[in-house]
């Protein structure tokens, strides 16, 4: 037993470790961003959905106190999807894709005076 060489040292192990590990490579969406990434997802589709719905909804019971068929869900429906969209719009403006949003090329190309 007295013929075992020692143990390594831990600073050269973990030298070892650092040199053998391939670096991190950053691309996309990193993970600090992907749960507002995903939040963002699913406020957009409950904004699309839920106008359509109600839309739809509101065309119905027009229709079922009317008595004019199908008509006025089919225009709600559309009033719906209009509804959806612009709010879908505006959530997304904020975060700078919008056209007329701060921070947007658009917009500071209008600060220089240039027009695009």
């Amino acid at each position: 037993m007295a013929t075992e060489p020692p143990p390594p040292n831990l600073d050269e192990l973990e030298r070892r470790l650092k040199q053998a590990r391939p670096e991190p490579v950053e691309t996309g969406v990193g993970a600090a961003d992907r749960p507002r990434a995903m939040g963002m997802a699913f406020r957009v589709s409950v904004e699309l959905v839920s106008a359509l719905a109600v839309g739809v909804g509101l065309g119905w019971l027009l229709d079922y106190w009317l008595g004019t068929g199908p008509w006025m869900m089919v225009v709600m429906f559309f009033l719906g999807a209009a509804a959806g969209m612009l709010n879908v719009y505006r959530a997304v403006e904020g975060l700078g894709f919008g056209r007329w949003s701060k921070g947007s090329a658009a917009t500071k190309e209008e600060d220089r005076g240039e027009r695009g």
